[in-house]
């Protein structure tokens, strides 16, 4: 009889701490969904899944021309152009189609070149990396040298000034790594196809 109470008692503690330990699992699978939905807004505000993660700085960029995606881009950094590598990736896309900020960061310079026509040249966060937009139509209306700018916020237009063909409009676009002197116009080219069409 002793011995029939024993194993009722245990049973009986047992079903009870797997109650409340399924309770306690049923809480949190109810408390996660605020989570996700926070998650969800933080991606849809710039890392879509076919936005490629950056070097070796952790960030991720996205592909600066709107409406444009990965299997669209091809790798043209090692071209020839005239006397010179081309250190930079083409993007194609009709002229007045908006031209995004690939990351965060700030408009160091804006800057109009016989060869570039109206260029951005924006630093990320860290002042580590330069994004160098080039062949611009125009600019975003209130865009100023200073500014500081949101990945995705809109920069200027794609358009063919300076030195590139009236009959293809495109955005230049180039990253390199700063010197310690920080000076906008000089770095190490780093080529963005890659950046811009790996897989996250």
């Amino acid at each position: 009889m002793r011995g029939s109470s024993a194993v009722i008692f245990i049973a009986g503690f047992v079903c009870g701490a797997l109650c409340v330990a399924l309770l306690e699992r049923q809480a949190k699978v109810q408390a996660q969904p605020a989570q996700t939905a926070y998650m969800g807004r933080a991606a849809s505000a710039g890392s879509l899944p076919d936005r490629p993660p950056m070097h070796g700085s952790g960030t991720r960029l996205i592909i600066p021309v709107e409406g444009i995606h990965a299997a669209g881009l091809r790798d043209n950094f090692n071209d020839v152009r005239g006397s010179h590598r081309h250190e930079a990736l083409d993007i194609m896309a009709p002229r007045g189609t908006r031209v995004l900020a690939a990351g965060a960061g700030r408009i160091e310079k804006l800057f109009l070149s016989k060869p570039g026509g109206l260029t951005v040249y924006e630093f990320d966060d860290s002042r580590t990396y330069c994004y160098y937009y080039a062949h611009l139509d125009a600019y975003a209306p209130g865009l100023k040298e200073g500014a500081l700018v949101q990945q995705g916020d809109v920069l200027a237009y794609v358009g063919s000034t300076g030195d590139a063909s009236p009959d293809a409009p495109h955005l230049h676009f180039a990253i390199f790594k700063l010197g310690p002197e920080k000076r906008w116009w000089q770095g190490t080219a780093i080529d963005p196809y890659t950046f811009l069409t790996r897989a996250q």
